[in-house]
């Protein structure tokens, strides 16, 4: 048996290093989970539903597949399953098959409520783990919050406009938006793709080699260079970012190159036009002339942007987390769903406070198909202090998880 503090500390592949050499077994790490999630949802409300008997079944399995000698590269890792995808979509599927076990379903916003950037649950809206009067972010604010809490190390979701970065951004961990057309699209403009929230980048990788399989092309695909080049903007020309937001990017951004992980050129960032109208037409499969007027042009600067560096730094949103009444006017997706448009990889990582204690997140734009090398840039960051990790936000899984809303 592991305490539920010796589990909430583990990365994913903390877990399957210890299931795939039998120091571990998977039910244990189940058990686990599903005790965790006993003691913190009930505070976070994470999960709309949980499948204790069903998980430990699951788990049961990957314990023999184990005993019978397969290695699995995600052996016994705990999972949460975006609601509304389920266990049996792509990624998924591919997660079960690398030994992931879905202990249950995150939750999403309410439908038909327009902007909404919060989980709807039975119980209430669900709570961010750094401070529960703030949202977690959405769509899939179930996912962002059971890892920030560390109910589990891996959390599936889709985003669509943002909904993996901005959950990313606001509860401090790492979420993924992969090349779109990479995985099979959930809708039919192409613009959402499954992605994944983790609390270190290790794991998304882990998770892109688990959905691709490790003999994708994409596997083999690299920067091009020692260091990559990278330009930062603040607003991609059109969005009304705070202040205090733009300065804590821009200092991740810095530690970045002061790092000498990326060189950050003083070129300006590139000035796109307001996507909104075209996100909405494309997204209702209505694209007019000059929706694809704006596609064209915005397509056209990245391009150029892409030519000379291989990396766009922006915030994730231009706002921090707001309260549970809902966003307002702000457009939290302002700055993300430019790239569910174009297709570029982007991935989004913890950049520190604002003065007043709010999490900003550092959105890293790659070219097409960077993926992985993204993800590597993001390890790296990681490893050198460059970005703040969950651990540094809550040392020790002490979740501030005090009030009820």
């Amino acid at each position: 048996m592991i305490s539920t503090r010796e589990y909430a500390a583990w990365s994913a592949l903390d877990i399957a290093r210890r299931v795939g050499c039998g120091a571990l077994t998977a039910v244990d790490a189940v058990d686990a989970a599903l005790a965790l999630i006993r003691e913190r949802d009930p505070g976070i409300r994470a999960f709309t539903e949980v499948w204790a008997e069903r998980a430990r079944a699951r788990a049961a399995e990957v314990d023999a597949r184990i005993a019978r000698g397969e290695r699995l590269p995600l052996a016994g890792v705990p999972i949460g399953v975006k609601a509304g995808e389920g266990p049996g979509s792509f990624q998924n599927t591919r997660l079960a098959a690398a030994g992931c076990v879905p202990v249950g379903a995150t939750a999403v916003p309410r439908t038909g409520r327009g902007w909404q950037t919060y989980g709807h649950t039975d119980r209430g809206p669900t709570l961010n783990p750094l401070d529960p009067a703030w949202s977690p972010g959405g769509s899939s604010a179930g996912s962002a919050a059971a890892v920030a809490a560390g109910l589990v190390p891996l959390a599936s979701g889709s985003d669509g406009a943002g909904s993996v970065r901005i959950p990313a951004a606001w509860c401090g961990v790492v979420g993924l938006k992969p090349t779109n057309g990479l995985l099979p699209s959930r809708d039919r403009a192409g613009l959402n793709s499954p992605g994944v929230l983790v609390r270190c980048p290790r794991d998304a990788l882990a998770w892109l080699d688990a959905v691709l399989g490790e003999d994708s092309p994409a596997a083999a695909v690299t920067w091009g260079a020692s260091r990559p080049v990278a330009v930062w903007s603040a607003t991609l020309g059109y969005a009304d970012t705070d202040p205090a937001v733009a300065a804590v990017a821009r200092r991740a951004a810095d530690r970045l190159a002061a790092a000498g992980l990326i060189t950050l050129t003083g070129a300006a960032g590139p000035v796109l036009a307001d996507p909104a109208a075209a996100w909405t037409a494309l997204r209702a499969g209505a694209p007019s002339a000059e929706a694809a007027g704006t596609v064209a042009a915005n397509d056209a600067r990245l391009a150029d942007v892409f030519e000379r560096a291989h990396l766009l730094l922006t915030p994730t949103t231009p706002h921090p987390p707001h309260g549970h009444a809902g966003p307002g006017p702000r457009m939290s997706v302002a700055l993300t769903w430019s790239f569910n448009i174009s297709g570029h990889p982007a991935v989004s990582l913890p950049a520190g406070r604002t003065p007043e204690g709010r999490p900003v997140g550092l959105q890293l734009v790659g070219r097409p198909h960077h993926d992985r090398p993204l993800l590597h840039l993001a390890d790296h960051a990681a490893r050198r202090g460059a970005v703040a990790l969950p651990q540094d936000v809550c040392p020790d899984g002490n979740f501030p998880l005090t009030r009820p809303v």
